[in-house]
């Protein structure tokens, strides 16, 4: 009895200890149970700001130490020196003074950031020009590191430009730059959204709560059923690229394309559904991006805090359309080049930022053009195809292993495409083409019948709720794979 009671408190604490093999998703069911434990005590502490930060705190630190292991600890580092250096602007009434030490502070970030996810890559390129014998360092890349730096940065040039005012309390900085819910995936929280909602610390409203749940049930069956079902197939055009010509090669590419939306979009609902049980409203990420008609459009409904996050930090710094037509194109593709990189350290993120950067480029230059064109559904049909088809073959180079490998994949539907092998493809793959038509009839479905679907849920009672809830629970482990899937993002 004592060695099976020891045994067990063995493999209790391995569960909650830091394991590389199995970080802690939304999609676990260690997450829900530890987080199910969690809110209760959240409720009661949520009438004292102070208790209820610290306790957040130290959920999100040991979340994020289920994530990452020992790097909990660089976050805890991160924080201190930003909000430290943000009082230090603040106090600072000299213009030359004050921009020394936010260049320090993002200087800072950005070089634990290199350091950690571009070491090796920088290194890689610079052997392979001077034909050097390079081994790679032997470095770990944290999770989400590029999601909570872009956010220390974003906070402290804010405070530079006297946006907002650093925070008092170091625990709200702490509680910002730590928050569980969009810590390792996003999405980017903006400071100036954020921390007037702790300061605030309102009731939560029955309203917040029900959509929040709404939103987990929808995010986990887009991630857990749908992303990670799809993928199956997918990965094995991608991995074995020679082996799927025509029409295996372009649903591959398909799949992928739906499989990314599905993936993050589901991440992203999670995290703002976890937030709004918590009473913090985190905004929208992904807006039906795959209705856009151009690129331009795209960028503005697909991973909307990143997409913002460039525009206020890099692309306006560096003047925006503000210094004739020329500058602005050269702005675009500077702005999406860095946003490739942002993805990973690899020359085919690169490759895809840029011929994004080009294609938002191309659509600007045209534009006065495109206005005369009349706006009638064939136009319109012309123009979504033409982005779709766009954005899925770059799709191709984000996620092949190699720029060979994408080239391969696209050439590949050019061969042996033949249409009569659809039916064959639909018996063997039935179930997938199913979810694929589940997603395109839920991406293309107007926004204001998918508000009434939300109103709807969060009107109806109690055991409506549950029974859709265990519902949802029921199809994802019937659907899930053997082992929890990590999120596509969790790698940037």
């Amino acid at each position: 009895m004592i060695d099976t009671l020891t045994l067990a408190l063995k493999n209790f604490g391995q569960m909650l200890g830091y394991s590389p093999n199995a970080p802690m998703l939304f999609s676990s069911g260690l997450f829900w149970t530890l987080f199910l434990i969690f809110l209760p005590i959240y409720g009661l502490l949520k009438g004292s700001r102070t208790k209820m930060a610290i306790f957040t705190i130290l959920f999100s630190l040991y979340f994020y130490y289920k994530s990452s292991g020992i790097f909990f600890l660089l976050l805890i580092a991160t924080s201190l020196i930003d909000w430290s250096l943000s009082h230090a602007i603040f106090r600072t009434r000299k213009r030359g003074g004050r921009l020394a030490l936010m260049w320090l502070s993002v200087g800072i970030s950005l070089s634990v950031l290199g350091y950690f996810k571009y070491a090796n890559f920088f290194l890689w390129n610079w052997n392979a020009m001077v034909k050097g014998n390079f081994q790679p360092l032997d470095i770990i890349l944290p999770v989400g590191i590029s999601f909570y730096t872009f956010q220390s940065i974003s906070y402290v040039i804010d405070v530079y430009k006297q946006r907002i005012e650093p925070t008092k309390s170091y625990f709200d900085y702490l509680f910002f730059l730590s928050f569980f819910p969009a810590l390792v995936a996003g999405p980017i929280v903006r400071a100036d959204k954020f921390l007037p909602q702790i300061r605030e610390n309102k009731p939560v409203a029955h309203a917040m709560v029900w959509t929040g749940l709404w939103l987990i049930i929808v995010g986990l069956l887009k991630k857990a059923v749908i992303a990670d079902y799809i993928a199956q197939y997918n990965d094995l055009v991608f991995d074995n690229p020679s082996a799927y010509p025509g029409v295996q090669s372009l649903l591959g590419i398909l799949g992928y394309t739906m499989q990314i939306y599905c993936d993050f979009s589901g991440y992203s609902d999670m995290a703002i559904g976890l937030a709004l049980i918590m009473g913090f409203d985190l905004g929208i990420n992904f807006d039906s991006p795959y209705q856009s008609r151009n690129l331009t459009e795209f960028w503005r409904r697909w991973h909307i805090s990143l997409s913002s996050w460039l525009r206020d930090y890099v692309y306006i710094p560096l003047g925006g359309n503000r210094k004739g037509v020329i500058r602005t194109y050269i702005n675009n593709f500077l702005t999406m080049l860095i946003g490739g990189l942002w993805h990973g350290a690899a020359w085919k993120f690169v490759f895809w930022g840029a011929m994004h950067g080009v294609g938002l480029a191309v659509h600007k230059a045209f534009k006065p053009v495109l206005k005369r064109i009349p706006d009638n559904w064939l136009t319109i049909f012309i123009s979504w195809l033409l982005t779709m088809v766009y954005v899925s073959l770059l799709w191709v180079f984000f996620r092949a292993a190699s720029f060979s490998d994408s080239l391969l994949i696209i050439s590949n539907i050019f061969k042996d495409f033949n249409l009569a092998q659809l039916p064959e493809f639909y018996h063997a793959r039935t179930l997938w083409c199913w979810l694929m038509l589940l997603v395109m009839v839920m991406h293309f479905t107007p926004q204001r019948l998918t508000d009434r679907i939300c109103t709807a849920f969060v009107r109806s009672s109690i055991t409506t709720k549950l029974i859709l809830f265990l519902v949802a629970v029921q199809i994802t482990i019937e659907l899930m794979t053997a082992e929890v899937v990590p999120f596509i993002y969790f790698q940037f």
